[in-house]
């Protein structure tokens, strides 16, 4: 599957930091149509994300806390269109290189099986399929630190969620291994958010009920990081035990941490009146009438949600006011 790991000096991006520590890298052919950028997004969290960044080559980095410890990765890709045999190389530092290395290509969708699914049978699906052949759904394996994010995007303005993860992460995330382009973050240990004082989630902006259901979380983060390993419908009951999880912030999470190709973002503010435009016109849908436009994409349906975004449409002409960003942290 990959070439063996073998010490390199890493090209590094302009404005990173010399470091002496060797790049661990593999190489990896992919064996299938595959956009490594656009797998790789959805786990960044705004430009400005300390955990996610592409550098001016088009490389993307990201920042993990692994089983065995901190880890940088930078994955560097042919630009889109995608072709089979694309020649993926990585790049990682720290404690936790080679396990991010390995979990590389379940990240660009090697466990992603496509099959029975079948965009041809909507014309704007069709079309942005067509657009984007090298879309997959790829796994992380890190179930907590897709979920903290989600979260903080609970009922706020996405803007004010990205905000809050930016000033949490730069105060209690570590400094990445390796030469991590400036400003970048390591995600915090459970007892590092279990620890965070009232006062600090408030000047993140984030109110007790938000930050209470993280510490919940935290506090059984290694059962949760096991719940990767059991179904994903199995996953989703149990995530869902913890007070504070619903429905919504399960599919965010597993949808980046676990690959579920089926998951949809009920609850989302805007998705349902996106998708009831794309598929049907509709100036406005409810989450019933999207999951019944989604239905014959049953097993498939966050695909289909992400053809769907990824197809531009956007939703029906805006009738109100954007509603104002709110900082709490001058209530």
């Amino acid at each position: 599957m990959a070439a063996p790991l073998t010490p390199h000096a890493a090209t590094l991006p302009r404005g990173a930091a010399a470091v002496s520590e060797a790049a661990r890298v593999r190489d990896w052919r992919v064996p299938f149509l595959v956009d490594v950028r656009l797998a790789l997004s959805v786990h960044g969290r705004g430009r400005s994300d300390p955990t996610f960044r592409v550098d001016e080559a088009g490389a993307v980095w990201r920042t993990s806390l692994t089983p065995d410890g901190p880890a940088t990765i930078r994955v560097i890709a042919p630009a889109p269109p995608a072709a089979i045999g694309t020649m993926v190389r990585a790049q990682a530092w720290g404690p936790g290189a080679d396990w991010l290395l390995d979990a590389l290509p379940a990240a660009l969708g090697r466990y992603d099986d496509p099959s029975g699914f079948d965009p041809a049978s909507h014309p704007v699906l069709g079309q942005a399929a067509r657009r984007h052949p090298g879309l997959r759904l790829g796994r992380s394996g890190r179930l907590m630190e897709a979920l903290v994010p989600a979260i903080l995007e609970q009922k706020v303005l996405t803007l004010e969620a990205h905000r809050a993860w930016k000033i949490l992460l730069f105060k209690f995330g570590t400094l990445p291994p390796g030469p991590a382009p400036q400003g970048m973050r390591v995600f915090p240990e459970p007892k590092t958010w279990r620890r965070i004082p009232s006062w600090d989630w408030h000047r993140a902006g984030v109110e007790g009920v938000r930050a209470q259901t993280i510490i919940r979380a935290a506090t059984v983060a290694e059962s949760l990081e096991r719940l990767l390993s059991r179904s994903h419908e199995e996953a989703d009951r149990l995530l869902r035990t913890i007070p504070g999880i619903g429905v919504w912030t399960s599919a965010e999470a597993r949808q980046r941490a676990a690959g579920d190709p089926d998951s949809v973002s009920v609850g989302d503010a805007h998705l349902a009146d996106i998708v009831g435009w794309t598929l049907a016109g509709r100036s406005a849908t409810t989450d019933e009438e999207m999951l019944e436009l989604l239905a014959p994409y049953a097993g498939h349906r966050q695909r289909a949600t992400r053809l769907v975004l990824l197809s531009g449409r956007g939703g029906p002409p805006r009738r109100t006011p954007r509603l104002p960003v709110r900082d709490y942290r001058w209530f």
